[in-house]
């Protein structure tokens, strides 16, 4: 089985800010985690959006099923389809040059065993053409994320809250509190290394239990709500810029105010029409 080399690359440019030619990849996210190179990541879910975000630096971009909730208005992940995801991330990799693109793979379409979870992030990256897939789950994913890497697809884990289990748990509520639950969420770590994905991402989780987790493994962790010492971090695109309503995870900081921002054009340029004011002259053929 191919697994990821964690040798440093001489001369590595960083992950952010830093001068690639090409499409960053998962032996460049290894190498990073091998210099305690720490990144940033966001989620994306359409070209525009995307570009800025390439143009910004921002080095890896999740096309997460998360676009459940901040696009097609569902109340949860769970009824998001593989067939949304492709269309979505087709977009976002049509919309970078640099970035690698990782397509999450949605509710059902991995959970029946290896060969479902094969056929599904084939179609990831065959149609889509991510440079890398995402699932939730430890143990229970391992044999899944075995077969793919396998099969030459880069995986990424996700552990801690796993919003597709979120009937199960009753809730998005933090996970690994205990000494059990602990235990078990290092055990879960340790299975998806083994199992060769490239990194993990750790949600709401204990930042004490983040860091053993972080210290433990040669892959590099990605927090969202897991403290600081995670190697890399990750929001939702529309939290962290203020696009999203209503109250939101304690672990999100909001770096802009979009949602104020746009309400407030749509206002303006409606109240322009309204009152003549729009479409000027400079704004007309003749």
């Amino acid at each position: 089985m191919t697994r990821i080399s964690h040798a440093r690359t001489q001369d590595r440019p960083s992950l952010y800010g830093g001068e690639f030619s090409r499409r960053i990849t998962v032996r460049d996210i290894a190498a990073a985690k091998e210099s305690g190179e720490k990144w940033p990541m966001l989620t994306a879910y359409d070209a525009m959006t995307a570009s800025v975000f390439d143009q910004a630096g921002i080095p890896v971009m999740l096309v997460g099923d998360t676009m459940g909730a901040c696009h097609l208005g569902y109340d949860s992940t769970v009824p998001v389809t593989l067939e949304e995801i492709l269309v979505l991330s087709a977009a976002v990799v049509r919309g970078t040059e640099r970035a690698l693109i990782i397509g999450d793979l949605p509710f059902g379409t991995y959970q029946a065993g290896p060969e479902q979870a094969l056929r599904s992030a084939t179609r990831l990256v065959k149609e889509a053409g991510v440079g890398a897939v995402k699932l939730e789950g430890g143990e229970r994913s391992a044999r899944q994320i075995d077969l793919m890497v396998s099969a030459g697809i880069p995986i990424m884990g996700h552990l801690g809250l796993t919003p597709q289990s979120v009937n199960a748990f009753g809730g998005y509520r933090v996970q690994g509190r205990g000494e059990t639950a602990a235990r078990q969420l290092v055990r879960d770590a340790r299975a998806v290394q083994d199992a060769g994905a490239f990194a993990v991402v750790l949600e709401a989780v204990p930042e004490e239990v983040a860091s053993e987790i972080t210290a433990a493994l040669d892959i590099p962790t990605v927090g969202i709500g897991a403290g600081p010492d995670c190697d890399a971090q990750v929001l939702v695109w529309t939290d962290a810029m203020g696009l999203t309503p209503g109250r939101l995870p304690r672990f999100v900081k909001k770096y802009s105010g979009l949602r104020d921002t746009l309400d407030e054009a749509a206002r303006t340029f409606a109240d322009e029409v309204v009152n003549g004011v729009f479409p000027a002259a400079e704004h007309a053929y003749h």
